[in-house]
C-alpha cells in the first residue's frame, strides 16, 4: 500500500541515489538548504534556479518543496538581509514551509545528469565521459564525448543544436569545421575542459560561458567552441530528473506529486539589430 505522503527524508535518499552529495566536487554545496527532513511533501517542483517566480509556481501547484541544480546558498552567509535577493528567498521558504533541495556537480557528472541529457539531446552515438572523476568510476565525470549518427555539415548542425535549445542564434568561436561527426559537450559553464575536448578528438566544443582566453585559444589552436549559454545548455536535465525522481518514489511506494518548471527561461534576452 502506498502512502499518502511522504516526508522530505524519503525525497532526500532517492536523491541520493540519483547523484550522490560525495560526487559534488569540493567547492560546491549540495542537498537539503531549507527544511526538515520529517516534514511532511505536499509536491516537488524540479528547476534549475530557485527564484520568487519559481517558488510562487511551487505554490501554484500545491508544492512544499523546490529542487534546484544551482544551489539557492552557495557561500556561507554572514547575514541573512531580508532587503536582499538571497535573503528575501530564504524568508519565503521558511514563511511558506518550502524546503530547498540542491544537485549541483553531483548532478553534472552522474549518468542521466546534466552532461547525459545534452547528449542524448543532441543524439549523440558511443558516448563517454570527457573528464572522469580521478580514481572513480569511467562513468562519473564532467563533459561527455559522442558522434552524431552521420557525418554532418555544420550549417545543418547549428540548426539542429537552435531547435534542441530552442535559441535564436549561438556564440562560436576558433575555426569552423565544414563537416562534423565528433561532438564534445559541457552542460553550464565548462569553458576549462575546451582543451580536453580538443585533445580526445573533438571536432567541436559545445559549453556555455565560454571565457574571453579560452575564444582566443581557439582561433589559434583552430579548435571551433560553441557558447549556448548557461541555462540553455543545462534546461534538459529538468524533464529527467523529475523521470528519475518520480520512478524512484514509484519503487519505495510512495505517492509523490512531481513536476518540472513551466515559467523558468533563461535570464537573458537577444536583441537584434534593426
Amino acid at each position: 500500500m502506498s502512502k499518502a505522503q511522504p516526508v522530505l527524508k524519503e525525497l532526500l535518499a532517492i536523491l541520493d541515489e540519483i547523484a550522490a552529495p560525495s560526487l559534488a566536487e569540493p567547492w560546491d554545496n549540495v542537498g537539503l538548504m531549507v527544511g526538515d527532513p520529517g516534514q511532511e511533501i505536499s509536491g516537488v517542483l524540479v528547476a534549475l534556479d530557485v527564484s520568487e517566480a519559481v517558488m510562487t509556481e511551487a505554490a501554484s501547484h500545491g508544492c512544499n518543496v523546490v529542487v534546484s541544480h544551482h544551489p539557492l546558498i552557495f557561500k556561507p552567509l554572514s547575514a541573512i538581509r531580508t532587503d536582499q535577493v538571497t535573503g528575501r528567498l530564504l524568508t519565503r521558504a521558511l514563511a511558506g514551509q518550502m524546503a530547498v533541495v540542491s544537485c549541483h556537480t553531483n548532478l553534472d557528472k552522474v549518468p542521466g545528469g546534466v552532461n547525459d541529457a545534452l547528449a542524448i539531446g543532441l543524439d549523440l552515438q558511443n558516448c563517454r565521459v570527457l573528464a572522469a572523476d580521478s580514481g572513480g568510476a569511467a562513468e562519473i565525470g564532467f563533459g561527455r564525448l559522442g558522434d552524431l549518427r552521420s557525418v554532418t555539415a555544420f550549417p545543418e548542425f547549428i540548426d539542429l543544436l537552435l531547435a534542441l535549445l530552442d535559441l535564436p542564434a549561438v556564440r562560436v568561436a576558433g575555426v569552423v569545421p565544414e563537416q562534423l561527426l565528433s561532438i564534445a559537450v559541457c552542460g553550464g559553464s565548462g569553458s576549462e575542459l575546451a582543451e580536453t575536448a580538443m585533445a580526445a578528438g573533438a571536432q567541436v566544443f559545445i559549453t556555455g560561458e565560454v571565457k574571453h582566453s579560452t575564444a582566443r585559444w581557439a582561433e589559434d589552436a583552430g579548435f571551433c567552441v560553441i557558447d549556448a549559454g548557461h541555462f540553455s545548455t543545462e534546461k534538459l536535465v529538468v524533464p529527467g530528473l523529475v523521470s528519475a525522481i518520480a520512478k524512484g518514489a514509484a519503487d519505495r511506494g510512495l505517492a509523490l506529486n512531481i513536476c518540472g518548471t513551466e515559467v523558468q527561461a533563461s535570464p537573458f534576452q537577444y536583441y537584434f539589430r534593426k
